[in-house]
This record gives structure tokens, sequence and C-alpha cells, in this order.
């Protein structure tokens, strides 16, 4: 936990950031992580994902919008992403996923209510093209605005997504909350340094609090979307599924782009349902991170990859 506050702590260093953006290997284990800079670029990576019979979710990196052009400029890549997704023919099996930070959510008293409207208009093309939008989660402070957001838009778009981070002391009961007809909820574990006060520290604390979650959510209405790498938890899904009586169609599995991409394809032949988030976009820097301290044995790859010429 000491080296997974060290790396949250690091996403928020300038300094770092400069330096890992200069390491000569950067490069090569962005690409791993990253579909790319430009949207033709995940569209292609998409394409590819949806060949063997994967999902996808769309992301374009980016947080905490400084100004309504920015937010404007993120609706307005988001729909870009949507429209090219169905000319690609792709919205079958794409959807977008977007943080209410990039649209707006930060720019004062009005923030939120600049946020909704962007994420409406996002929605709205969304469902013109058969598809929807599922609403990333931040840290705690924002958790019920954006909830507050999601809840408004579901009465319009009933498949819009919402995201719970099992590591919050308060996730049980969001789930308690989401888990009615039509709901869709992606549980992660939650990659955000928070206190100790609203959420769990150790690892084996988080593990179990997601178990608790992801039984409510098995048991209940909605669409589970069960976003882990963790060979335990992926099983345990499994087993919560099977004694919930849902078919293999009535849940879904999601794994982050280039992590335990084996496993994916696996779990897909298996005919599990397996979405993979997919982010593009120049902003990866604060996402690398968070990535980083969800799973810090990583560190060591990072660390090679970095320092090593391509």
């Amino acid at each position: 936990m000491l080296l997974r506050r060290a790396i949250l702590a690091a996403s928020h260093s300038e300094a770092v950031r400069r330096a890992v953006v200069a390491a000569p290997g950067t490069r090569a284990i962005v690409r791993r992580f990253v579909a790319g800079r430009e949207l033709p670029q995940a569209v292609r990576v998409a394409r590819e994902l949806a060949d063997r019979d994967l999902y996808v979710s769309l992301d374009h990196l980016g947080e905490d919008t400084a100004d309504r052009p920015g937010a404007a400029a993120m609706r307005d890549s988001c729909i870009a992403a949507l429209d090219a997704l169905a000319e690609a023919g792709l919205t079958d099996r794409s959807e977008v996923s977007v943080k209410l930070s990039s649209l707006g959510q930060a720019l004062g008293p009005d923030g939120t209510r600049i946020a909704a409207e962007n994420a409406w208009k996002i929605c709205a093309v969304a469902a013109q093209h058969g598809t929807t939008v599922t609403f990333d989660m931040e840290d705690h402070t924002t958790t019920d605005a954006t909830l507050s957001v999601v809840r408004e838009l579901r009465a319009e778009f009933t498949r819009v997504g919402a995201v719970l981070q099992a590591y919050l002391r308060r996730t049980l009961t969001d789930c308690q909350e989401l888990a009615g007809p039509g709901s869709r909820v992606r549980l992660c574990k939650g990659a955000y340094r928070e206190p100790a006060s609203v959420a769990y520290q150790e690892a084996a604390e988080v593990d179990r609090n997601y178990v608790r979650c992801l039984r409510v959510l098995m048991q209940g209405q909605g669409r589970p979307m069960v976003a882990t790498h963790d060979p335990r938890l992926i099983a345990i899904a499994g087993q919560l599924a099977a004694s919930a009586g849902r078919t293999a169609a009535e849940f879904e599995y999601q794994m982050l782009h280039g992590v335990r991409p084996d496993e994916q394809l696996r779990l897909a032949r298996g005919g599990a349902t397996v979405r993979v988030y997919v982010p593009f976009g120049t902003q990866w820097y604060p996402y690398l991170m968070r990535r980083l301290a969800e799973r810090p044995a990583n560190v060591a790859f990072f660390a090679r990859a970095v320092l090593t010429r391509r």
C-alpha cells in the first residue's frame, strides 16, 4: 500500500511527469496500454478487438477540464468517437466511457449542470447509433454529483452505465440502490488516493468489499460489469452469476487494453462477454500512473521499459 500511495502521489507531480515523458522507453509502454493519440488509431484497435469477439469501451483520455471551451471540446470528441464507431459498423460491440470532470463538472457552482448538459448530448448521439455511454467515477468528492447526473440521464437513456469503486466504504449501499431493472454498473476496485475515513486501505479489505458488492449486483435486476484482472475475483464472479441464475449474456467482464489479453480471449472463447476498456489521446500520464497504482507489480515492468531505448 505504501508503494501504491507513492505512485498516486507521483501522478500529481509535474516533475515526475516530465521525467517519465522524456524517458527513452516511455513510448513503448504507452503503446501497450493506450490505443494511440488520435481517434482513427483507437477505432482501428476497436475493430481488431471486435474481430476477436471482444467488446469495447472507448475513452478519450482527459479530466479536470479548466473551462467551458475545453468541456465542449471533450463533448464533441465523444460524439466524434460515436460517429466513427457507427461509420465503422462497430456500435453493436462498442460504447464510450467519459469522466464528468472532463465535461465541466469542476467548473464552479455551475459545473455539475454544465457537465450534465454535455453528457446529455453525448447520450443522445449514442442512442441514435444504438449504443450507450458509461460514466467513469473519480475521487470520492465527486461521487454524489456523478451518481446524481447518472440517475437524471437514466430517466431518458435507460442503458446509461455507472462505475462504482469497491474501495469506498459507501459502495455497498450504492450497489443496493443501483441494482434495479435496466441498470448497468461497472464495479472496479478503485484507483485514487483516498483517506481511510472513506476508503478501505488494505487490499484484502477491498477484495472482501468487492465480493460483497458484486453479490448484490448479481442478485439484482441490472447488468453487472465485472471490472477486474484478479483471477480469484474473476472465478468468484462466475460462481456468483451461476448462483444468481444468470446466463453468460446477462453480465460481462471488463479489462483494460494491454492487460492480460490472453485471459480476455480465454474468457470470450469460453462464451463470456468481455469488454476491453480502450483509452486514447495525449493525456495518458494520469491514466497510466493509476494503472500502476492498481497493480504495483507492474512497476518493475514499467521501469525496465522506460529505461530501455526503443
